[in-house]
């Protein structure tokens, strides 16, 4: 809308404008688009995301034809009026976008993401209790430049620090002889390896992970690189931390009304396979 409000001004570059106005409306279209999705999804408690979805156009048709009236008579008060014009699209503007933000600061998201699954982790740690979800959805920052206060001493968030489905290939030999060995010592039963480097864990996910697996792989990172800087076997203490308390930790989420039969991340689309051998065998 401010790429049509624009163009008149610069008649020369009219075509570049239009054009402009309408690549922004197909980005936001497609972002629109995602997230309504992910909210019909989360209000559909009785899997009626068809019923939720249709009373959601009904009640934006209803917005559009009062925003219509309402606009033509704005449209009316200010013909003539280049400045009213421009401060009224401004004033709405703003008003429109500060209204969208205080709507999702209202949500309280049940599933789990990267970085709800950080600020639940080390509340947890600290005081060995689950967050609800409404006091996570006031911890949660919507825009990802601003500092969580769930954040390690040196200022970067715990859940950056973690990378979920390494390709194997793009590792070092250094690396590849660690996992090797990490594979018989700290990870027999898991689905998943972790690397960590300088603070930063990297974890490679097994080709028959399921999705319970690659939440535990995620939660372990984070009490892996949680213990970074506080002693050098991090890789001993996150697996007794993980074998002592990962099944309560599970079973608060669910009991707090949290979602853990996954976790909302982009697709691992990098997998390994890998066997695990025995000294015996390799007597043998």
């Amino acid at each position: 809308m401010l790429m049509d409000l624009i163009s008149p001004l610069f008649p020369s570059a009219l075509f570049l404008i239009v054009c402009l106005g309408s690549l922004s409306r197909s980005f936001t279209g497609v972002a629109s688009g995602a997230t309504r999705a992910a909210l019909t999804q989360h209000f559909s408690l009785e899997n009626n995301a068809a019923d939720i979805s249709a009373k959601e156009g009904s009640q934006e048709t209803i917005a559009t034809m009062v925003g219509m009236a309402l606009g033509m008579l704005l449209a009316h008060l200010t013909r003539g009026y280049p400045l009213a014009v421009w401060v009224s699209f401004l004033l709405l503007t703003f008003f429109h976008m500060y209204a969208n933000y205080k709507a999702v600061r209202c949500l309280s998201l049940t599933t789990l993401n990267s970085k709800r699954g950080s600020i639940l982790l080390q509340n947890f740690i600290k005081n060995g209790q689950v967050v609800t979800p409404q006091k996570v959805s006031k911890m949660e920052h919507i825009f990802p430049s601003l500092a969580n206060p769930w954040s390690s001493s040196n200022g970067i968030s715990l859940h950056r620090r973690v990378y979920l489905g390494v390709k194997v290939s793009g590792l070092n030999h250094h690396d590849m002889v660690e996992l090797s060995g990490s594979t018989i010592s700290h990870y027999k039963k898991a689905k998943y390896l972790l690397l960590e480097r300088e603070g930063v864990v990297r974890a490679i996910i097994h080709k028959q992970a399921t999705p319970a697996d690659i939440l535990q792989s995620f939660i372990h990172a984070l009490v892996l690189a949680s213990l970074t800087e506080q002693s050098k076997a991090v890789h001993i203490e996150s697996r007794l931390w993980m074998d002592e308390n990962y099944n309560d930790f599970i079973t608060k989420l669910r009991s707090a009304g949290w979602e853990v039969e996954r976790l909302l991340i982009p697709s691992i689309v990098w997998r390994a396979q890998w066997d695990y051998v025995s000294a015996e065998q390799k007597i043998k």
